[in-house]
Parts: C-alpha cells; structure tokens; sequence
C-alpha cells in the first residue's frame, strides 16, 4: 500500500493535494429544532457509512430552571432508550465573581451497568439567555462485535451565574447495532435549540 503526500515544505507552499488524500469531513446528515420538544430523537442516519457519528448540540435551551441534558440509545430504531451503559463524570466550574474555581468527579453523576439516561449536562438555567452547548462523539455504533464508545463536551451556563464545562466518556455495552438516540431534560421540555448529526469520513 502506498501513501499519498503532498510534497511541499510548508502549508503556504502547497498547490495541490493529491486525488485520493481525504478524511475528517464532517458530513452533515440531520438537523432538528427543539421547540417546547418533550424529547429529541434521531432513529434515522446511524449506520455502517461511517464508523463515527458527532452531534453538535446548539444553544439548548430547558423549559425549567436547574435541569440536567441526558441521553441514551436504542437497538431497536427507537422502540426503546434503554442501552445498558458504564460511563464517567467530571466538571469545572468558575463562578462571575471570580471564586468558587473547582475541577471535580463527579461519582454521583455516573452510570454503572445501568439503562438509565446518561447526564450530559447538568444544572442549566432557564433564564432568557441561559443555555449548554457540546458535542458528542458516537464511535462505530452499527458494530455487531464491539461494544459502543461515546464521550462528549458540553458547556452550560449554570443556574447559579456559573460556567460549568462537563466531560462525559463511557461505551454502551451492547454488540447489537445502535441506530437511535433520544435527547431529553431530567424534567421539562427542551425548549428551544439546535441539534445537528454529523458523520465523520
């Protein structure tokens, strides 16, 4: 196998880029808008195209004050959220005023062999300009071998005037396909924002 190079010496030098130099484009597949939504759920785009899916999540927005941004997936295109899952949990946070600086586990936020919604973000405020915004990573989930990695990046403000940025990893522990995933509140409505799909090539 050979290996395709661009044969210049610096970035501002470089003319062209070889026929079959590609990867890492964002493919976008689906968009939806929140709007009082209950729930979020993407049952179709996931499957053997790609072998990473990324959701960009865009100003969401809860319909009440204090509320966590959760997750979970499906192998039955959506009949259930119920994947069993073991995950992680850390956070900062830094307050308007200058104080309060922490960097936390989070033990209590995280999933052990459990079916339960997976926290993305936690806290956000329901004021008029009080938001999270992230991404989440979704790796090879049409694998029928492996297990389903996941792990996202979010940041909220906090509804106590915080800057919260929270870290979550884990993996499904499935080797069905997943082909569905459904966003909600822990209460509430989403009650406005953006969720994009994207497919990595």
């Amino acid at each position: 196998m050979s290996i395709n190079v661009c044969n210049n010496n610096s970035l501002s030098a470089i003319t062209s880029i070889p026929d079959s130099v590609s990867g890492g484009a964002l493919n976008l597949i689906s968009t939806q808008t929140a709007s009082s939504s209950s729930t979020i759920s993407f049952t179709s785009g996931l499957d053997s195209t790609y072998k990473e899916y990324i959701f960009k999540f865009i100003d969401i927005h809860p319909s009440a004050n204090s509320e966590d941004f959760t997750f979970n997936m499906s192998v039955d295109t959506g009949s259930n959220y119920n994947v069993t899952k073991t995950t992680t949990f850390f956070d900062a946070r830094h307050s308007e005023g200058g104080s309060d600086a922490v960097l936390a586990y989070s033990a209590n936020r995280d999933l052990a062999s459990s079916t339960n919604f997976q926290m993305l973000a936690r806290e956000i405020g329901n004021g008029n300009d009080e938001t999270t915004s992230g991404t989440l990573h979704l790796f090879n989930p049409s694998s029928t071998t492996f297990l389903k990695h996941f792990i996202s990046n979010f940041n909220s403000y906090y509804s106590e005037n915080y800057t919260m940025n929270h870290y979550v990893a884990g993996y499904g522990n499935t080797a069905s396909a997943v082909d569905a995933v459904q966003f909600k509140m822990s209460s509430g409505n989403i009650d406005s924002g953006t969720i994009k799909l994207y497919g990595v090539s």
